[in-house]
C-alpha cells in the first residue's frame, strides 16, 4: 500500500525525447547560419535568436529532469545515468549557442568551406542522438543503440580531422591574423560541439552495457 505513494518513474525518457529534438533543430540553425555568412543574408540574427531559443528550451527539459529525479523514488534508469545524459545533452545546446554567439562577437562576416564542412558534422552527430536517445527506453534496441554511437564516433572523428587540417590550411594561407584567430577559434567551437555529442554517446554505451 505503502508504494502507492512513491513517485514511480515519471517522464523521463520524454524528456529526453523532447531534448534530442531540440538539439536537431540546433543543429540545424547551426548549419544555416554558417551556410548565410559570406552571403549578404540579412538573417544571420534570426537564426542566432533562434538557438537562443533553442537552447533556452533545452535548460527548461533539463531542469524539469533533474527535479523530476530529486522527486522520483524508483527510476528506469541509474540516477547517476539520468543527470549524466540530461547534463551532458545540455552541453551540446551550450556549444552550439556559443558558436553563434562568437560569430557575433568576433563579427565575423564569411566563413571558409571547412568550417561549414564542421557545421554539417555537427548536424549529422545531432541527428544520431535523437535517434539513439529516442531507443533507449527499450533494452531490446541495444544493439542499434551501440551502432548509432558508433557511428556518433566515427563522425567526432572526421571532424577533428577536417579541424586539424583548416587550422593547418589557415596558418599557410591567412595574411590576416585577427581573421585566423577568428576562424581558429570558431573551427574549435564546432570541433566541441561533436566532442560533446560523442559524451552523449559514451553515456548511452553505458546505459546499454549496464542495463541490457
Amino acid at each position: 500500500m505503502f508504494g502507492r505513494f512513491m513517485p514511480q518513474e515519471g517522464r523521463f525518457f520524454e524528456l529526453f525525447n523532447l531534448h534530442a529534438h531540440e538539439i536537431v533543430e540546433g543543429g540545424k540553425e547551426l548549419v544555416a547560419l554558417l551556410n548565410a555568412l559570406g552571403e549578404g543574408a540579412t538573417d544571420l540574427r534570426d537564426h542566432a535568436n533562434a538557438i537562443d531559443a533553442i537552447e533556452k528550451r533545452g535548460d527548461t527539459y533539463t531542469r524539469e529532469a533533474i527535479q523530476l529525479l530529486h522527486k522520483t523514488f524508483i527510476t528506469p534508469l541509474d540516477r547517476e545515468e539520468i543527470h549524466r545524459l540530461i547534463s551532458n545533452m545540455d552541453d551540446v545546446l551550450d556549444l552550439m549557442q556559443d558558436v553563434a554567439e562568437s560569430v557575433s562577437l568576433y563579427d565575423i562576416k564569411t566563413v571558409t568551406p571547412e568550417a561549414k564542412q564542421l557545421g554539417e558534422i555537427c548536424l549529422q552527430c545531432c541527428e544520431r542522438v535523437k535517434s539513439a536517445v529516442a531507443l533507449v527506453s527499450n533494452m531490446d534496441n541495444a544493439t542499434t543503440i551501440l551502432k548509432i554511437c558508433e557511428e556518433i564516433d566515427r563522425l567526432e572523428s572526421d571532424a577533428d580531422r577536417v579541424m586539424r587540417s583548416a587550422i593547418s590550411k589557415l596558418f599557410r594561407t591567412e595574411r590576416d591574423a585577427v581573421q585566423l584567430i577568428k576562424l581558429k577559434a570558431i573551427y574549435e567551437l564546432l570541433e566541441t560541439v561533436t566532442d560533446r555529442c560523442e559524451d552523449v554517446a559514451n553515456v548511452m554505451q553505458g546505459i546499454v552495457i549496464e542495463n541490457a
